[in-house]
């Protein structure tokens, strides 16, 4: 099959690409490389299978990439990923996932493509539940402009498909750790404790320690992604453990693996940040074939052991 990915040379994008070629299939890689790393994609570059374009999905020059190469499903990956940022810059957030995300759909229709398999984020989309964990009949009431983006970019693949026919699948990710995560930015607490820990540094916790997150292993996000490309249709999927985990706690097992004090700072709570969330995952289960496969510990281990290997 052939397939083009955007974000490929992220932290899940890179991780998607090797296990695409595993699995034989041809892959186009789309990425600007403003966060994304080039050494990620050294084992893609190896195939003959693999090609690369560097490039920012909001360009024409997309449209363009996608007609030649012309792929039967596309994994959009690409995004801004920070609350954070979405809060700071919401124009710079809708440039890039919203206005991003249209003209993905829109190379899509152009180059006849089947399927588009996006990438939403169920920590933000549902605001603040009342029951956890949540599940995809839940109104999606985002708190940020980042969770905003990634509801809009759900309508219009859901748009496009009345208009053009084109079926989609959201995947509705929990918080993604494993190896590849960048450390030196502001997502991914997993890679920054786990980096601060090993290099001898203080640790940070925003708030008191209380707020939970449902983490769910790289590896295991990716057999979501693949079970997407042949299986479900214009529907959202949580892709979550259920499991609720303090950053408390995670500070600990990461302590715990990295053979380092279990004695964070405390600051302040950071605006549009969520208290609580935990993801229902059943219909993933009943439709995709999709559980986690990895244990909290065991990934968190992987992952320090993977730090160990670029931590200077």
């Amino acid at each position: 099959m052939k397939t083009l990915v955007t974000g490929a040379a992220g932290f899940i994008g890179s991780t998607l690409v090797d296990r695409l070629l595993a699995d034989g299939h041809d892959v186009v890689g789309v990425d600007d490389l403003s966060n994304g790393k080039r050494s990620n994609l050294a084992t893609a570059d190896a195939s003959s299978a693999f090609q690369f374009a560097e490039l920012d999905i909001t360009t024409p020059e997309f449209g363009k990439i996608v007609m030649d190469s012309s792929p039967d499903v596309v994994l959009h990956l690409a995004a801004q990923v920070d609350v954070r940022v979405s809060v700071a810059d919401p124009l710079l957030d809708a440039r890039l996932n919203i206005l991003g995300t249209i003209n993905v759909c829109e190379a899509a229709r152009q180059a006849g493509v089947d399927k588009v398999v996006f990438t939403s984020s169920g920590g933000t989309i549902y605001g603040s539940p009342t029951r956890l964990p949540v599940d995809e009949s839940s109104p999606t009431l985002p708190g940020s402009p980042y969770g905003v983006s990634k509801v809009t970019g759900e309508l219009y693949l859901a748009a496009y498909r009345e208009m053009h026919n084109i079926d989609w699948v959201s995947l509705a990710l929990g918080n993604i750790y494993g190896p590849r995560q960048d450390p030196h930015g502001e997502a991914g607490v997993v890679a920054i404790f786990g980096t601060a820990m090993l290099q001898g540094r203080p640790t940070k916790i925003f708030g008191d320690g209380t707020s939970t997150r449902d983490y769910v292993y790289v590896d295991d996000v990716v057999d979501a992604f693949v079970a997407a490309i042949n299986k479900g249709s214009a529907q959202r999927f949580n892709i979550g453990s259920g499991v609720q985990t303090s950053v408390r706690e995670l500070h600990s097992v990461v302590a715990a693996a990295a053979g380092a004090p279990d004695e964070p700072e405390f600051a302040e709570p950071r605006t549009g940040e969520l208290q609580a969330i935990a993801l229902d995952a059943g219909a993933a289960r009943e439709v995709l074939g999709w559980t986690p496969a990895v244990e909290f510990a065991d990934g968190v281990g992987r992952t320090v052991e993977w730090l160990r290997t670029t931590v200077s």
